[in-house]
């Protein structure tokens, strides 16, 4: 198995989008020996994120869990698949949090894939995909086996753009450009995020979805 041959079996398993970055100097020492980490890009249906106006939907929140489920899911059989061709792997779990480390998980997802150059992080500290925007989920698995990397992504391309920042009802987007090495906590508030959701939205999903930075974005639309 090479590289172009991990992609087309991932894109035939219902991938968007895969790229390959060196992970070396971020890696969690316990996994040093996983210098590289392929991104899996899943685009969310534009219909349903056009259907947001003020509040989440539970169409919306269906939607956002399915594909959590089916990058875990694909995130699985490339893992065995690469495992089967004598090649370690860890599948970090799409959108889970440690229990030890509130809104953060094993290895940021995001961190990945700038790095494959897959896109950018917005003011909403959301990832911007070059071509869907903010409308992906996305997956992460570490590996040992070596892969064509992508070029970085080390800057945002959002510009002078506010229009999340205006939209946000929790007003925790800060409105900073981001560069590579920022701290998500300076260009938003993850626990005013949180906290606004679960006050606001818990008919829908008990609160834990809100959309409406990604609605906004005009990338992608």
């Amino acid at each position: 198995m090479n590289g172009h041959d991990l992609k087309e079996f991932m894109k035939e398993l219902g991938i968007s989008h895969v790229g390959f970055s060196d992970v070396e100097k971020v890696v969690p020492s316990n996994w040093s020996r996983y210098h590289y980490a392929i991104s899996l890009v899943v685009q969310l249906s534009n219909g349903i994120i056009d259907d947001i106006i003020d509040e989440p939907t539970d169409t919306y929140f269906s939607h956002y869990r399915s594909v959590n489920y089916h990058l875990n899911e694909v995130m699985l059989k490339t893992t065995i698949a690469l495992q089967n061709c004598g090649f370690g792997a860890i599948p970090i779990p799409a959108s889970q949090s440690l229990h030890n480390k509130s809104y953060y998980g094993a290895f940021p997802h995001k961190t990945a894939a700038t790095l494959a150059g897959l896109g950018w992080i917005g003011k909403s500290a959301l990832f911007i995909h070059h071509q869907y925007g903010p409308r992906v989920r996305l997956g992460t698995i570490l590996t040992d086996m070596e892969l064509p990397v992508g070029t970085p992504v080390t800057e945002s391309s959002c510009g002078n753009c506010k229009i999340c920042v205006n939209s946000c009802p929790a007003m925790a987007i800060q409105g900073q450009n981001w560069i590579q090495g920022m701290e998500r906590k300076e260009l938003y508030d993850a626990h005013g995020c949180s906290t606004h959701m679960k006050e606001h939205y818990q008919h829908i999903g008990r609160g834990s979805v809100c959309g409406i930075c990604i609605k906004t974005c005009p990338v992608g639309r």
